[in-house]
């Protein structure tokens, strides 16, 4: 069965290219910046969460 009479072949899907992988420093090195960055956003959650507290706290004084 072919979806187009002028098409006499059936393709398979495309070939799937390999994943590029790293290896030895560059991987550590990789490692230690995505540590760095999720360490990084988890405080800046972290902070964001105080300011979002503090100024309910202001405004719950009036002094915001």
């Amino acid at each position: 069965m072919f979806l187009c009479s002028n098409i006499k072949t059936k393709n398979m899907a495309i070939a799937i290219k390999s994943i590029p992988v790293l290896h030895g420093k560059e991987a550590e090195a990789f490692v230690k910046k995505a540590d760095a960055a999720f360490q990084n956003k988890q405080e800046s959650n972290q902070t964001q969460k105080r300011f979002e507290s503090l100024n309910r706290i202001l405004k719950k004084a009036n002094m915001k």
